[in-house]
């Protein structure tokens, strides 16, 4: 059975639904009409729930969209909606909304609550950066967000500084006094379930964190009974083995965000996360299910590629390890056998003072949207500014992530300087096959990777070449 905490109960759903949307499941199963159904693409936030897991003995909470979240996925976890956090009377964030008057039409507010009733869970700061951080999936269509602002600055008002804990939460009304049983609830749960093994079946699609195959196809992912690997211990780890970082397929973006292992391996990638998408979505996205997506844009994958990659692919307990850039061989077609699937991703950690790397995106909004062109690139400098090592990779330029394989053999070698720059734009420009479609024309993406190149070069030395040579000459249609 599917065994979870659901607000203060305990619940069990048959595993033949397991493909189930978990807001389908609250509104039609439990009755459970608080969080809304409206854009069923995880895009706004009306239906966000509170997931929470039991690490180490303490219950960790993550913000989720649920319309886009599989049954499956709340197993052993306890799930908190709007009614879960309802109380006698309005609990203190339900009354900084009213008090600010945060809420119009209502069908955004639920998901709103919880939201930044989740930011005071997550055990940082109780800051105006980290409470619109909470929310920044959700989207409101009367206030014009000033409103709803203005209660998150009435919540830190009244709770600001460092990280509450549950206790003063609960005394001061803004959780129900049911969350201090729920690490117990949790623990009981976990081993109760241990000998269960429903969910190892291996019947139907491989599914994650079903955030992309939700909006693609969502009628047969209700209709399937996948095989669920969002929970599989041994695709969740996140390590150092000496100077190779390793980390499972199911790995969330969420996951490597928090991870003070990935932090330390690949510094200064807070922004990088900005990029990807809203905070609900990145607590539910996995590493694997981005990569085997094989959109030629994916932000994430051309990260990867950008690092160089290697991933194990596995088959019946047999590994096999190839260099990401050979994994993709065209449009949505890749190097992976019947019956195969992802398990580990794997890179050298970027080391040195003269080691640098690099990611930059263009998009028609800056966040929350997919790109138009994307571009990673790590360089290794010796002393004297040779090139010894290059790996260039680019995204909306081809009918695959891209590898440049030329341009970066063509780095190395090379002195980084202005005539090594302007040589290798060349190169890019003949490797590359962009086409003209939604996202902008095809000369416009050239442009495009021409720049992000520059900048790339630019965060290395910021005096290789004048600021004005972004600019270009090219004409562009």
């Amino acid at each position: 059975m599917i065994r979870f905490i659901l607000n203060n109960q305990s619940v069990e759903a048959d595993p033949k639904h397991s493909g189930k949307a978990f807001l389908d499941f609250l509104r039609k199963d439990e009755k459970l009409k608080g969080m809304k159904l409206v854009c069923k693409e995880g895009e706004c936030g009306a239906c966000s729930v509170l997931v929470g897991e039991l690490i180490e003995g303490k219950v960790v909470y993550q913000s989720m969209t649920s319309c886009i979240m599989p049954l499956a996925n709340a197993h052993l976890k306890h799930i908190v909606t709007i009614e879960g956090i309802n109380m006698e009377e309005l609990n203190g964030v339900q009354q900084r909304m009213v008090d600010n008057n945060g809420t119009q039409c209502g069908f955004c507010t639920p998901g709103f609550v919880v939201g930044m009733t989740g930011a005071l869970l997550t055990g940082e700061p109780v800051t105006m950066e980290n409470m619109i951080k909470n929310i920044d999936g959700n989207i409101c269509r009367c206030t014009g967000y000033h409103s709803i602002q203005r209660a998150c600055e009435s919540v830190v008002d009244d709770l600001g500084g460092k990280a509450k804990s549950l206790n003063t939460l609960i005394k001061k009304g803004y959780l129900p006094a049911y969350f201090k049983t729920i690490a117990k609830q949790l623990q009981k749960l976990n081993e109760e379930t241990k000998k269960e093994k429903w969910e190892e079946r291996k019947e139907g699609i491989r599914l994650g964190g079903g955030t992309d195959l939700y909006v693609q196809k969502p009628r047969a992912m209700y209709e399937s009974e996948p095989e669920h690997m969002y929970d599989k211990p041994q695709l969740n780890k996140i390590s150092r083995v000496g100077k190779e970082f390793r980390f499972g397929a199911s790995v969330t973006m969420g996951d490597l965000y928090r991870s003070d292992v990935f932090n330390e391996a690949v510094p200064g990638q807070e922004e990088f996360f900005k990029l990807l998408s809203s905070t609900p979505i990145r607590n539910m996205a996995t590493i694997g299910g981005n990569l085997v997506n094989a959109s030629p844009i994916g932000d994430f994958t051309i990260f990867l590629l950008g690092l160089n990659s290697r991933i194990v692919l596995t088959l019946k307990n047999k590994n096999r390890i190839i260099d990401l850039k050979d994994f993709y061989k065209d449009y949505k077609k890749m190097d992976l056998k019947k019956g195969e699937y992802l398990k580990e991703i794997r890179f050298d950690i970027p080391e040195g003072k003269n080691t640098y790397f690099s990611f930059e995106k263009v998009s028609q909004r800056k966040y929350l949207d997919i790109a138009g062109v994307n571009s990673a690139l790590l360089l290794k400098l010796d002393d004297e500014k040779n090139i010894v090592d290059a790996h260039l990779s680019a995204g909306g330029v081809g009918p695959i992530p891209w590898y440049l394989k030329k341009s970066s053999r063509f780095l190395i070698g090379k002195k980084f300087e202005k005539k090594t720059i302007e040589k290798t734009l060349e190169k890019i420009n003949e490797e590359i096959t962009p086409i003209s479609d939604a996202r902008g024309s095809a000369d416009y993406k050239r442009l495009l990777l021409r720049q992000l190149f520059l900048a790339h070069c630019l965060k290395i030395d910021e005096n290789i070449f004048d600021v004005s040579t972004l600019i270009g000459t090219e004409k562009v249609n």
